[in-house]
């Protein structure tokens, strides 16, 4: 039974003998054995052939695998369903969250822009001749230089993100 069932799936998938012996590391001759049925390949051997062939040991080895009943595939049907909704659940979850992210994004980006516009960048009246106080000012002025330039693509796409990621109906 083995040697028919390799020699017909080894047919089927259209592998040559020497094709299945380079896959599984084995001469040719050796594939011919099991096929004629003077040798049976060990149990490593047999693992790796099944996955070659693309079938279990089992039906490798002339085991018929019986159906499932219908009432085991009802409850499987019931599980994968409450499988389902659990990510679907998640997935609604994670969607509501990744909005209000960009959206609290888009109000931290405006909220700032507001402060800095209010302040009018106070730094430019600063006495640079005090060390500490030019060193304020020279990062304040980066700060915000830095800002006018990323702000504008952080509020695009946190706002395109915001609308991306909306409920579907």
């Amino acid at each position: 039974m083995l040697s028919e069932n390799i020699k017909s799936m080894r047919r089927s998938r259209g592998l040559s003998q020497q094709e299945l012996a380079v896959k599984l590391d084995v001469v040719r001759q050796t594939v011919s054995k099991w096929e004629q049925g003077l040798s049976v390949p060990d149990a490593d051997l047999l693992i790796s052939l099944a996955e070659v062939l693309g079938t279990s040991v089992s039906t490798l080895l002339g085991e018929r695998v019986g159906e499932p009943e219908a009432d085991g595939m009802k409850a499987l049907s019931e599980k994968l369903e409450v499988v389902n909704l659990q990510l679907a659940r998640g997935k609604v979850r994670r969607r509501r969250a990744l909005r209000w992210l960009f959206a609290a994004l888009v109000a931290a980006t405006v909220m700032l822009y507001a402060i800095l516009c209010a302040l009018e960048s106070p730094y430019l009246g600063w006495d640079y001749g005090d060390p500490e106080t030019a060193v304020l000012g020279v990062g304040f002025h980066a700060a915000e230089w830095l800002f006018v330039r990323v702000a504008p693509i952080v509020l695009i796409g946190a706002l395109a993100g915001f609308f991306l990621v909306r409920e579907k109906e």
